[in-house]
């Protein structure tokens, strides 16, 4: 994959899963692929009963939550720097050093 300054992530994890697992992958796949992230976490009770985490968030190619919304209909809002996406890539090159 080339590199892209900004990678969408829609999901619906269930609440245990989201919980435990949801804000951690985002922030590693943000790190890793040096860009920002953009999660759609739908949330909230479904007809069957079934829970759904929410916690849709912006997320830094530093790995940092620029903006977040737990739980219900909203928006997450941040400015996309790319000077910041360029320098993070040139003092960490790892995206260089991909192979696939």
């Amino acid at each position: 994959m080339a590199p892209v300054d900004l990678i969408l992530v829609p999901a619906a994890f269930t609440e245990t899963t989201g919980r435990a697992h949801w804000e951690i992958l985002l922030r590693a796949r943000a790190i890793e692929n040096q860009c920002y992230l953009l999660a759609v976490g739908q949330g909230g009770t479904h007809e069957s009963g079934r829970m759904t985490h929410g916690n849709s968030m912006i997320v830094n190619p530093w790995g940092e939550i620029l903006d977040r919304k737990l739980k219900g209909p909203g928006v997450v809002i941040a400015d996309l720097d790319h000077q910041r996406i360029a320098d993070i890539r040139e003092s960490l090159p790892a995206l260089a050093h991909r192979k696939l």
